[in-house]
């Protein structure tokens, strides 16, 4: 995706590319639960640090961003945990919030970061995350590669 995309984000005024991939956490138990989804986000995670690198000198930044508590997903409610782990869970719409306001921030100045959605929202001064609950009165979940 980012090679065909590169040619226009070179023409770019403030061009992004953003990741959804999660911070590089070498926690063994990460790799221990699921080998192959976490070397596959770490995978991504990689990737963003190398684009950064490599089109700085375009203007082009390239950032992650992770969810800190789980995000109710067709993935959470048919392979996870269901009903009971999605009442745990945030909507999508805190992680498309944080994607906004990262975008807004200059591609010369902010690339090769690892955002957490919730970091992102408080440092815009968004303080009351409640409303991305999927059920406020649920303790919310944490989401992996996150001690």
């Amino acid at each position: 995706m980012c090679k065909a995309c590169i040619p226009h984000l070179k023409k770019s005024a403030n061009g992004h590319i953003l990741n959804l991939s999660p911070p590089l956490n070498v926690n063994p138990k990460w790799f221990a639960q699921h080998l192959a989804y976490t070397i596959s986000k770490y995978g991504m995670s990689m990737i963003v640090l190398g684009l950064a690198e490599e089109l700085k000198q375009f203007r082009i930044a390239a950032n992650a961003l992770w969810p800190k508590t789980t995000i109710a997903t067709a993935a959470v409610q048919n392979l996870l945990g269901g009903d009971f782990l999605m009442q745990m869970s945030r909507t999508p719409e805190i992680v498309a919030e944080a994607a906004y306001h990262i975008f807004k921030r200059s591609s010369t100045e902010c690339t090769g970061n690892f955002f957490i959605d919730e970091e992102v929202l408080k440092q815009e001064g968004v303080i009351d995350l409640e409303k991305y609950a999927v059920n406020p009165q649920q303790k919310l979940m944490t989401d992996i590669f996150l001690d």
